[in-house]
């Protein structure tokens, strides 16, 4: 009787069925058994990330320096094919660098400043149009403050007082001195940092590949020495193809954008082209933060008020067709880093190095994905730092 009665199998789900799938033509990822191992290297990613944090002023600048020398390398071996002498090359990369650096800063100095001067002068604009478009939000709130009351047994009128209150309570918008005290500082700490990381940079271009064969050298068996420059021309080779790319994009979307807000009218188009250039390379915060500057640009300069809309608009339709069309089809086969890490990453570095922290962080996950993929005991690692790939070919 029992013999007889078919054996049903479990059913598992579509999504389920997917993941195994995949799991099963992948490699075999061997993951660390020994507690040990474990406990001991937590502590070690711990201790680094500890060192970056208090040494961070020596720290960031040679992990910037280092980033730029990729994004510079094809050039470097460019000048090389046609005998250009190495320390003549990377002075040269030096002196392009800071020239194209304190061209834009001269440039767009002039613009910023007037727009500082000119904030706290257009704060009350600014609020009454916010106001004019809050309006309808406060009135639902009041209609729920009305409710509450009638519920808890309070009184509309104490509600209604204690908005009022708050809103006479508001600070006072701070003045334009202030302002251009924090933007100059800000400057000076740029400044600084970057006068560092330059001369990191001439000596990292300088040393060219001492460093690697240096690394070679030390290593004890042939394999290691393999496997150590396929790691070092991997990284090279997809992380010059990431900036260089993300650059190239970032410039047409500057380029774009200025367009745009000059045929808006609005005011230092090239300044606002030159915004959307920098905030583009912090993925996800960058433009959002873009959208809300666009946003309070159009309040103050533009009217009627729903044109006071379109710089954020056209900014968020240049950046949709950018960051969610053309980059991930150029970068699609190189980087396929998990979104989610890439924003826990873009978090972790802005709150330990600021903002060049989070501009350095996609570029930082992408070597650690590339290392790990090519060192056995980290391949599970390397694999968990991988995001989907729709739409490439195996």
């Amino acid at each position: 009787m029992n013999s007889s009665t078919p054996q049903t199998k479990p059913t598992v789900e579509p999504e389920v069925s997917k993941v195994l799938d995949s799991a099963v033509d992948d490699a075999e990822m061997p993951l660390p058994s020994d507690p040990k191992t474990v406990f001991l290297g937590g502590l070690f990613i711990l201790a680094v990330l500890a060192g970056a944090f208090v040494a961070k002023e020596v720290i960031l600048p040679v992990v910037l320096a280092f980033i730029l020398k990729l994004l510079l390398q094809p050039v470097m071996r460019l000048l090389a094919r046609i005998k250009v002498p190495r320390v003549l090359a990377s002075l040269l990369m030096i002196l392009a660098l800071f020239g194209i650096l304190a061209g834009l800063g001269s440039a767009l100095s002039g613009p910023a400043s007037n727009w500082a001067k000119r904030l706290p002068e257009g704060l009350p604009r600014l609020q009454q149009r916010v106001q004019v478009i809050s309006g309808p939000l406060d009135s639902l709130k009041g209609m729920l403050d009305h409710a509450k009351g009638m519920v808890g047994g309070g009184s509309p009128a104490s509600a209604g007082a204690g908005a009022a209150d708050e809103k006479q309570a508001a600070p006072v918008a701070t003045g334009s001195s202030d302002i251009q005290s924090t933007i100059l500082s800000g400057v000076q700490t740029f400044a600084s940092e970057f006068l560092t990381t330059f001369l990191v940079l001439f000596f990292l271009l300088n040393s060219g590949d001492t460093f690697l064969r240096r690394l070679v050298e030390v290593m004890p068996r042939f394999k290691d020495k393999r496997q150590v420059i396929d790691i070092s021309q991997q990284v090279e080779s997809d992380v010059s193809s990431y900036l260089v790319t993300i650059t190239v994009m970032n410039a047409a979307v500057g380029v774009a954008t200025g367009l745009a807000m000059w045929a808006l009218g609005l005011p230092d188009a090239a300044l606002w082209g030159a915004v959307a250039f920098l905030l583009n390379y912090v993925p996800i915060l960058g433009p959002l933060v873009g959208v809300v500057t666009f946003l309070g640009v159009g309040m103050l300069s533009l009217d009627p008020l729903w044109k006071a809309f379109m710089p954020m608009v056209l900014y968020g339709a240049i950046h949709i067709i950018e960051g969610e069309t053309v980059t991930p089809m150029l970068l699609a086969r190189r980087f396929t880093l998990n979104p989610v890490l890439v924003i826990v990453a873009l978090l972790f570095w802005d709150w330990m190095w600021g903002v060049p922290g989070a501009i350095l962080a996609v570029p930082m996950l992408a070597i650690t994905k590339i290392v790990c993929d090519r060192i056995r005991p980290l391949a599970a690692f390397g694999h968990f730092l991988e995001g989907e790939k729709h739409g490439i070919d195996p």
